[in-house]
């Protein structure tokens, strides 16, 4: 049942953040500084879990603040959650038993992640809450150049998981109304039948995976898909340049990439300038930090993020790691937004790989070493698999003459540069590349023993913290 009460509240609060994209930067500042004051007033007044957690830091600055990751999260979820009735095995028997639109406790909207680094998370927001998130997506269709007219109907094709309990999935459900009439389809859907349904519904938004959007535009290409969309969104996964390039020989210069996570909602979307992906600065406070939790410079490509989610308060995010590495552009965007640009993304460090050094120890090799290779060849898949025999390069889809014998030693160059010790790499063809349950498909892929070996890596690579006296932390 379409709650256009919902959808109504989200294009409410998007008028206020229309015309913070015209504040200055000092105005931006200031506002994120009332905010933030706002958010750690209530997480101390109703967190048991952070008034131990920040407890004597009440006037300290963000940056002096502990780090919360997934799983100290995870492991204190019921102290962290700021209503009382929320119980992390009731949340979890919730997700496995889930029944249509039923929300949990009949107000809250749950979503999980994939789990995919070994630490799922389950995360909780209420209805205010859910309709920000909805109201930063809407943003990412404008700054795509996606007006909403309340007066005419705007078809939109997402593809992406079609699990109940992932963010995009629920959002792709509750933004579908008269307005935009959204055909939701699943990325393990067979490519085919993709095209067919496509072609009938002619969507003037394709939104999709970019491993999805690569395949969607070599059909284009072939004349099989027949679709002009205004705007061809990249979610999820790592746009790569080979696929926009690939998609803009499909439909032109309408690709933008998007960067949202389940954890902290809306974080980062592309203008028409197409100088990278602005911050959503007025929703998130974003740190790019090094493995030491240090600030790094414009330029420079940081270890993770340290992201303050201004707006929560069922699980108030605050100085919340996620893994991703991405690089802050030195200049602003000419758009005159006031926001800092992503100009780069190497990837998640959850879907690197790490190999044996040749100077000792662990190297961690980031997706983009592979796709800066993999890009220029005549293919229309690729994934990079890592076993216990070594490095598997799965290719499909030939469209050209290919040399596997150089492709294989450009890879062992490149993992050499990186200093990996005496790489072994092997060319596969295969019918298709693998996907994940959630119809994904990574660039980059380890069949080894996960826990074990980044145990190994981590140990190796990153210094013990130390706990915060007097409160909770992993163990």
């Amino acid at each position: 049942m379409v709650d256009i009460e919902l959808m109504l509240s989200a294009l409410w609060k998007r008028l206020p953040m229309r015309a913070r994209e015209r504040w200055t930067r000092q105005h931006l500042e200031a506002y994120q500084a009332r905010e933030l004051r706002a958010l750690r007033d209530y997480a101390c007044a109703h967190s048991p879990f952070y008034r131990e957690f920040h407890k004597g830091l009440y006037e300290a600055p963000l940056q002096n603040l502990p780090i919360l990751t997934k799983s100290i999260l995870m492991d204190h979820f019921d102290d962290l959650a700021t209503d009382r009735a929320i119980h992390l095995g009731e949340v979890k028997a919730y997700i496995e038993d889930r029944r249509g639109d039923e929300r949990f406790l009949g107000r809250y909207w749950v979503n999980s992640t994939s789990g995919t680094s070994g630490h799922p998370g389950l995360f909780v927001v209420n209805r205010d809450e859910w309709s920000m998130e909805l109201a930063t997506a809407i943003r990412a269709f404008e700054s795509a150049g996606l007006k909403l007219n309340l007066a005419r109907r705007t078809r939109i094709a997402q593809i992406t998981s079609t699990n109940p309990s992932h963010l995009s999935m629920q959002g792709g459900r509750d933004m579908a109304n008269w307005w935009m009439p959204t055909l939701l389809m699943a990325a393990s859907e067979p490519l085919a039948s993709m095209v067919e349904r496509l072609n009938a519904w002619r969507p003037e938004m394709l939104w999709a995976y970019a491993s999805i959007i690569h395949l969607l535009a070599d059909e284009q290409i072939a004349g099989r898909l027949k679709i002009a969309p205004r705007t061809v969104l990249s979610a999820s996964e790592l746009l790569t340049q080979g696929i926009r390039r690939r998609a803009v020989a499909a439909w032109g210069d309408v690709v933008f990439d998007t960067y949202a996570t389940t954890d902290c909602g809306g974080i980062g979307a592309e203008c028409d300038q197409h100088r990278g992906m602005h911050l959503q600065e007025d929703v998130s406070i974003i740190e790019v930090v090094d493995r030491d939790n240090q600030p790094v410079e414009p330029g420079v490509f940081g270890d993770k993020l340290l992201v303050t989610v201004l707006g929560s308060r069922t699980l108030p995010l605050i100085r919340y790691e996620l893994e991703d590495s991405v690089r802050l552009a030195r200049s602003m965007c000419p758009c005159g937004r006031p926001f800092r640009l992503i100009d780069a993304v190497r990837g998640r460090v959850e879907e690197s790989l790490s190999f044996p050094a040749a100077a000792g120890g662990v190297v961690t090799v980031h997706p983009i070493v592979f796709s800066n290779i993999m890009d220029t060849l005549p293919v229309s898949g690729w994934q990079v698999l890592q076993d216990a025999d070594g490095l598997h390069v799965l290719l499909c889809g030939v469209s050209g003459a290919l040399d596997e014998e150089k492709l294989a030693r450009s890879v062992r160059d490149a993992l050499k540069s990186q200093g990996v010790a005496n790489p072994v790499v092997e060319i596969e063809w295969v019918p298709s590349i693998p996907q994940t349950t959630a119809g994904k498909t990574p660039l980059v892929r380890s069949d080894l023993n996960g826990i074990e070996f980044r145990g190994i890596s981590d140990a190796l690579s990153r210094p013990p913290e130390a706990p915060i006296a007097g409160g909770p932390h992993a163990n």
